[in-house]
């Protein structure tokens, strides 16, 4: 008998408390291989608490977090090591390093593997740059002259240096204007199916998720509180679906 596929993503139990501040309670989350999902939630609601328990900067107070089927806290350091490998983030800002060119953002993780020379590392970035839809030529830029846009594609050309399977994103298109917003979303998904990544995003935006047509977690009263399609989410009888998808800004394309 075949044994199950093993979730990328298994969060169970998860309690995150800020002092008196309960911020998750018993919170389960799993994504399998492959899965495009989209965290959404009100303010507060504890979306980028979870994105960053998921990437391994915030402990959880109790539950676990596992990533690959592996306890991602676990004291095993090579362990800790090999699934930070295989996961990326682009970050709501894109947190390049400002006094690095755009080569240098794109060969930073590559260069932390030491086990590649220098024009191996060149030939990569240039790959990357090329998946992202930039030119050779944009490589030797500083952050300081790149558009909103520019910024966007080279911090997900870091984010996926080191071929991740899982990638995840923090308000992918916050600050673009929405010509861009929706070339960037375009993007995300071709490279999506193209590289069979599974992506956690977290967003408020409509737009992107109807672009990225991808599956919904709401988050609120400190859970998971649906999942599913956006028109089974908005369909579930709740006041904070109703109060979230119903406000200005939330309404569906179209609508």
């Amino acid at each position: 008998m075949m044994s199950a596929p093993v979730p990328v993503i298994e969060l169970c139990g998860v309690w995150s408390q800020y002092r008196d501040v309960v911020i998750h309670k018993d919170l389960d989350f799993r994504v399998e291989a492959g899965e495009v999902i989209a965290l959404v939630g009100g303010s507060g609601s504890g979306k980028t608490t979870l994105l960053r328990e998921i990437l391994g900067l915030l402990k959880p107070d109790r539950g676990s977090v596992r990533l690959f089927g592996h306890d991602l806290f676990t004291p095993d350091a090579l362990l800790q090591r090999d699934m930070r490998r295989r996961l990326g983030m682009l970050f709501q800002q894109g947190a390049l390093f400002s006094a690095l060119s755009v080569h240098d953002n794109i060969a930073f993780p590559l260069r932390e593997l030491r086990l590649l020379d220098e024009d191996w590392i060149h030939e990569l970035v240039r790959l990357k740059l090329a998946m992202v839809e930039l030119e050779p030529e944009h490589a030797r830029l500083m952050p300081a002259e790149l558009s909103g846009g520019m910024i966007k594609r080279v911090a997900l050309a870091r984010a996926l240096a080191l071929e991740p399977e899982l990638l995840l994103l923090d308000e992918p298109t916050a600050g673009l204007d929405p010509a861009r917003s929706q070339s960037f979303v375009r993007l995300i998904k071709n490279l999506q199916r193209t590289l069979n990544l599974t992506v956690v995003l977290v967003t408020h935006d409509m737009e992107t998720i109807c672009g990225l047509d991808c599956e919904v977690a709401l988050l609120a009263e400190q859970r998971i509180l649906t999942r599913g399609s956006l028109d089974t989410v908005r369909a579930f009888p709740h006041p904070v679906i109703e109060q979230f998808f119903n406000t200005p800004g939330h309404s569906r394309p179209g609508e």
